[in-house]
């Protein structure tokens, strides 16, 4: 039997919130989540009205939807622009059907589009530095091939939202993406970590674009269903190296704990923030220096994607 929407009372539902007891149609459900996504851009005061943004746009769900959303709300500030970046990796068989679906969502949008490879600004594309990596068997000592593409990815972002001239880079990172990180930064020993994995990164560096989180409260699932009832085309098929990361094991179980105790995901969000307002002990802007071998900003003499090639004999 049809259950009628909470919201507006008139039409069927579609959806229910586990977490909240609400049951939305269609229609009210696409507001709610946008409405979320401008609320978070309020809250954290992620956005001003002649920002130049950069978003980066990987072709899945939860970058189709965010982009979309955000080339709607730029329509109401004609000082601002937008511009999507699209990380080429160099994933046989994974990769090209993003860059498509990246290029027409933009299009259809009359959005900027920028496409970068990891083979332009490395030298070498991801599959071939898994080569490389598994020859040396560096895997056993933790660094997976995951680690390399997450750290490689967010430098070729932030490096081509600069040279874009972004004052802000949007990522589509969603509230699934936050919890496995908050719990990946425990089990990894590093829980100061999450001190700076905040919904707004503010550059501690010049070279650095401020980073955004507009998704940061919404769940996986909920941004599924909006690209889907808004019939955004996304691809669908799971990165292929995915399955070696711990991180996916850490979303089987969340996403089992939530099922069982709906709201679960957003609790451990917001016991983050209460623990970020608490931990002092974080590095300071001052002690940011530039990598002696890529003039990037960087803790130690050598940044991280740097160290990372080295040890690949890169």
């Amino acid at each position: 039997m049809p259950v009628s929407c909470t919201i507006c009372k008139r039409r069927n539902a579609v959806f229910m919130r586990s977490y909240s007891g609400e049951k939305l149609c269609a229609r009210c459900f696409c507001l709610s989540i946008e409405n979320k996504v401008r609320a978070t851009i309020a809250k954290y005061d992620m956005l001003h009205f002649d920002d130049r943004i950069a978003i980066g746009v990987s072709g899945g769900k939860d970058s189709m939807a965010l982009l979309s959303i955000l080339a709607k709300l730029e329509k109401s500030f004609p000082k601002a622009k937008l511009t999507a970046i699209t990380v080429d990796e160099g994933i046989r068989g994974y990769r090209d059907e993003a860059l498509k679906i990246a290029e027409k969502g933009c299009r259809e949008l009359g959005v900027e589009h920028v496409a970068v490879s990891f083979k332009e600004l490395f030298g070498y594309k991801l599959e071939e530095l898994i080569e490389r990596l598994r020859a040396k068997e560096t895997v056993s000592e933790g660094l997976t091939p995951c680690a390399y593409c997450g750290v490689l990815r967010r430098r070729a972002l932030n490096s081509t939202a600069r040279n874009c001239g972004a004052t802000k880079l949007v990522t589509a990172h969603n509230l699934d993406d936050e919890t496995q990180t908050i719990l990946l930064n425990i089990l990894h020993g590093d829980p100061l970590r999450i001190t700076r994995a905040t919904p707004i990164l503010s550059p501690a560096h010049p070279q650095f674009v401020c980073r955004i989180k507009p998704f940061c409260e919404v769940l996986e699932k909920e941004t599924t269903f909006y690209a889907y009832l808004k019939e955004i085309d996304f691809q669908s098929i799971p990165c292929p190296y995915s399955s070696e990361a711990l991180r996916n094991d850490i979303r089987t179980m969340l996403n089992r704990m939530e099922e069982k105790h709906p709201g679960l995901k957003y609790t451990v969000y917001h016991s983050a923030e209460k623990l970020r307002c608490s931990i002092k002990n974080v590095p300071k802007a001052e002690k940011l220096k530039n990598c002696r071998l890529c003039n990037e900003p960087t803790m130690n003499e050598t940044c991280q994607p740097c160290r990372m090639l080295q040890t690949l004999n890169i």
